[in-house]
């Protein structure tokens, strides 16, 4: 379960998250914009500051779509 005080506290850091970071919050709004559907595959990769290189990927389905609208619909309330 979310812990909604964990939640408030979470606002001030998202906000220096964006600031830190603008072109984050730009490639999500881009990724919006072009139609990112059910079928779609986001892909993440991390490289550490040892060179160890992490990869995944996830095809969206659904339930995952309905999740990301919800969390859309949070991010710009």
């Amino acid at each position: 379960m979310i812990n909604p005080m964990k939640l408030i506290q979470l606002k001030p850091m998202w906000g220096k998250f964006q600031k830190n970071h603008p072109k984050f919050r730009q490639f999500f709004s881009a990724a919006a914009k072009s139609g990112v559907k059910e079928g779609s595959v986001i892909s993440i990769s991390i490289k550490t500051t040892e060179g160890k290189e992490l990869s995944t990927n996830v095809k969206l389905t659904k339930e995952d779509m309905e999740m990301i609208h919800t969390i859309s619909e949070m991010v710009r309330s």
